[in-house]
């Protein structure tokens, strides 16, 4: 007879993809408790390998590397899928482990993929209705959510302002960095876009999420419009479109453009009807120390702040202090000379820590995550939306069932031009 109260099992988790989203999950699981990384698989097998062998470095093992996504979903020793694979890929995963988990040949009961959840809106529904149809727990991995600013902020705005002087009424979100490590970033058929895609996911969600009251539903809040621009202020630039092509194989800026920069309004309501507002920009043109996030939160008597790059901790180093590039201080660092900032804990304070302890907890004791599928549904809807909004320069309202078939104008082009 079990123990009264006694606590469930650890959650032991596969990996679907190795790269640099998958090394950033694995650091952050070192500070989450309950959790066992029992299996990586992707297509290299250099890089599986080395995952497994990170993990198990790291003691949150044993970890095994598989040499078939079938295999890893087969395993009897995995409960749960973080599904870390390329944007062109997801899908193409939830179909094996739906087929999978209907047929019996896994024991699989939970999953949680990276953002976004899919390169279009029908994407998205089909990765959800998957996972709904095959009874798994769903969540979805937007780290900003689980900032450490985000959260501390968003608890003290809530406690002790909105109840006197009334709830915030306009969010903020900037990200910005000088471009994407993978060369897939860069093509519109397979990433969904450009940055656009990539990061005004992050912003669009963390902005909705800051205006949510605390313990509201997610669809306590109604997005009635948005509008949406994008530009190709860098990467098109003959020099830089030549430096890319060199350095990605198959990225072709000059013939395959995808925006480099984005900016959304998107107009919201609430159960009283109370319209509010998050303004959001995205970059992958900007230069500065490295990876930089700005968030705010206001309201009619106070507001929130916070900006990645003034941390409390910087280092100041010479032009006699000479070195490689790397990145050490900060993620996408452009510089090692200088007064430099330094992020001294990027797992937590970007949010990956907060994110992966929430879903592990949520997925052990049959919890609703706070994210999950449906919110990478809506997140999709509105970045479509954003998309189609900059391609007619006109103001979009929701509901448009013309998004539910709508491709963006840099994935549709990447497509058409690779095949032809």
């Amino acid at each position: 007879m079990g123990r009264v109260n006694e606590a469930p099992p650890p959650l032991r988790i596969g990996f679907v993809g190795s790269g640099f989203i998958a090394k950033f999950h694995l650091k952050a699981f070192q500070s989450v408790r309950h959790v066992q990384i029992a299996g990586v698989f992707s297509p290299t097998a250099a890089h599986r390998e080395a995952l497994a062998a990170a993990a198990n470095a790291a003691e949150l093992g044993p970890c095994a590397a598989y040499d078939s996504l079938d295999a890893l979903l087969a395993a009897p020793d995995i409960d749960a899928i973080w599904l870390l694979a390329p944007n062109d890929r997801r899908l193409e995963v939830m179909r094996a482990l739906h087929g999978a988990v209907k047929a019996g040949r896994s024991k699989i009961r939970a999953v949680a993929c990276e953002k976004p959840l899919g390169r279009t809106l029908a994407e998205a529904r089909e990765v959800l209705a998957l996972a709904e149809d095959a009874g798994l727990a769903h969540g979805y991995l937007e780290n900003q959510v689980f900032s450490t600013a985000v959260e501390r902020g968003k608890e003290i705005i809530w406690r002790r302002a909105a109840p006197l002087a009334g709830r915030p009424y306009l969010a903020r979100a900037a990200e910005e960095h000088s471009g994407p490590h993978e060369p897939w970033f860069w093509q519109g058929a397979r990433q969904g876009g450009g940055v656009m895609s990539d990061m005004m996911c992050h912003s669009v969600e963390v902005g909705r999420f800051l205006l949510t009251a605390p313990d509201a539903p997610r669809d306590s809040l109604t997005v009635k419009a948005v509008q949406g621009s994008v530009a190709n202020l860098k990467w098109t630039q003959a020099r830089y479109a030549k430096a890319l092509a060199r350095d990605f194989k198959g990225v072709e800026m000059a013939r395959h453009p995808v925006e480099d920069f984005a900016r959304a309004t998107i107009t919201l309501e609430d159960e009283a009807g109370q319209e509010l507002i998050v303004e959001a920009s995205t970059s992958w043109s900007y230069v500065g120390a490295g990876l930089r996030i700005d968030l705010a939160l206001l309201g009619p008597e106070y507001a929130m702040e916070f900006s990645s790059l003034n941390p409390g901790l910087k280092v100041f180093l010479s032009r006699a202090i000479t070195g490689g590039p790397g990145e050490d201080l900060v993620e996408k660092q452009n510089a090692e000379q200088g007064l430099m900032p330094i992020v001294e804990d990027e797992a937590g304070i970007y949010g990956y820590v907060g994110e992966n302890r929430h879903m592990v907890e949520a997925f052990r004791h049959g919890r609703t995550p706070i994210e999950t599928f449906i919110d990478g549904v809506e997140v999709t809807k509105m970045v479509m939306a954003l998309y189609k909004s900059a391609e007619t320069g006109a103001t979009v309202r929701l509901p448009d069932p013309s998004l539910e078939t709508y491709v963006p104008v840099p994935a549709r082009q990447d497509a058409v031009s690779t095949e032809a």
